[in-house]
């Protein structure tokens, strides 16, 4: 049987005043905010800005870094990062990104840094050239990340990885409602504005360090704000991850 709008506006009603009902459309609500529509701020009121999620991010990796390293950091952008290690670990860091404009940024903040292909800049060095290797938000990017690690660990001791957790719930949760990509403050851009992107959850880069026998020296798993530790399931609840790898 057919219903009119007389119907359903009764039947929401209906569920509004009962407790299964409210529960239906705080899911709603919830699912909503998942997805990146309005409300999300109203919901999730502590929802770090990308600049302080990085802020965290960079004193891990630093802790990471003994002074006086010889750095190594592939997709480096503006220069952020290599510039922050400068100043608190005294790093002698260099730079390489396919960007020219990001390039140009580092060039002015005193850094040496190169436009390029990151997996050709590695080949022109011996074993053990450099003291580390980072990737920072950088091998989601790569169209064969697994190789791109293999050739960081040779020329480096050691490697640090960060990548944003595409497992996390709300993306899960936005594409079990939307069936649409994520579209928040990490995926920024609907899917016909995007890079060719290959996204990555804990569970895949354990499983592959794993069967790659890559020992994980250290690990951090970080919240959905990019801030908190995560110590409980963090495929699910972890919204950054930061690897320490090593042969």
């Amino acid at each position: 049987m057919a219903w009119d709008l007389c119907d359903l506006r009764e039947t929401l009603c209906v569920l509004r005043e009962n407790q299964i009902g409210r529960r239906f459309f705080w899911f709603l609500q919830l699912a909503r905010a998942a997805a990146g529509g309005q409300g999300r701020a109203e919901i999730f009121p502590a929802m770090a800005k990308g600049s302080e999620k990085r802020s965290v991010d960079m004193q891990i990796i630093a802790e990471w870094i003994e002074p006086g390293a010889r750095v190594l950091d592939l997709g480096c952008g503006r220069g952020v990062l290599l510039d922050f290690l400068r100043q608190t670990k005294r790093v002698s860091g260099t730079g390489v990104d396919l960007d020219f404009d990001k390039i140009a940024d580092c060039l002015k903040r005193g850094l040496t840094a190169y436009q390029g292909d990151m997996s050709a800049f590695m080949r022109s060095f011996p074993d053990g050239h450099f003291d580390r290797v980072i990737f920072s938000r950088t091998l989601e990017e790569v169209p064969d990340p697994g190789a791109v690690i293999g050739e960081a660990l040779r020329v480096a001791r050691a490697a640090t990885v960060g990548f944003a957790n595409h497992a996390f719930w709300r993306n899960r949760l936005g594409a079990l409602v939307t069936g649409r990509k994520p579209l928040n403050a990490v995926y920024t851009t609907p899917w016909h504005g995007s890079r060719p992107a290959n996204p990555v959850s804990i569970a895949d880069f354990e499983a592959f360090c794993a069967g790659e026998k890559i020992r994980v020296a250290r690990r951090a798993h970080l919240r959905g704000d990019w801030k908190t530790p995560c110590p409980f399931l963090p495929n699910w609840f972890a919204g950054y991850a930061l690897y320490d790898l090593r042969r």
